[in-house]
């Protein structure tokens, strides 16, 4: 079994030192998906819910907590971001939300990517729990992953 690469020796947690890393362009894409009822996906559509356009919204907070990953999830770098975009469509009942992280650096941007996808499903589901109780977020998921020397990754799954 592998080692995890944010345990010590010691067994204590601790950061990857990335400094003999090389710099590379590295690329993320996540998804994730917010299960809801017919009327709840066309009231989300047509931006009429009661706290208004609720997936540009959702879109830009997806954005802004890329932006913030490294505050939320204790041992992953900051990165300087070149690229973060969230897109958000209706597909089969559901509401798809899906994230692009972008950067030159001496590590991934996954954490981003995942960051950016799941704090835009929260925010649709924030926006809409008036409309339905019971939505549910599901399959927060990297979809693919560039750069760097772990290799390239894309998920066997289909979206």
């Amino acid at each position: 079994m592998s080692r995890l690469s944010h345990i010590g020796d010691d067994g204590r947690a601790t950061m990857v030192d990335i400094s003999e890393k090389d710099i590379s362009s590295r690329r993320a894409v996540a998804e994730g998906l917010l299960r809801v009822s017919p009327e709840t996906l066309s009231l989300a559509i047509s931006g009429q819910s009661k706290k208004g356009a609720v997936i540009p919204v959702a879109e830009l907070a997806g954005i802004m907590g890329a932006k913030k990953t490294s505050e939320l999830i204790p041992l992953c770098h900051p990165l300087p971001l070149s690229k973060i975009g969230v897109d958000i469509t209706a597909r089969d009942g559901a509401l798809v939300v899906t994230s692009e992280a972008r950067t030159t650096g001496r590590t991934g941007v996954e954490m981003e990517a995942l960051t950016a996808a799941t704090i835009a499903l929260l925010t649709l589901y924030d926006m809409l729990k008036a409309a339905q109780k019971d939505m549910v977020i599901e399959e927060v998921r990297l979809i693919e992953k560039t750069g760097g020397a772990g290799g390239d990754y894309k998920t066997l799954a289909p979206s």
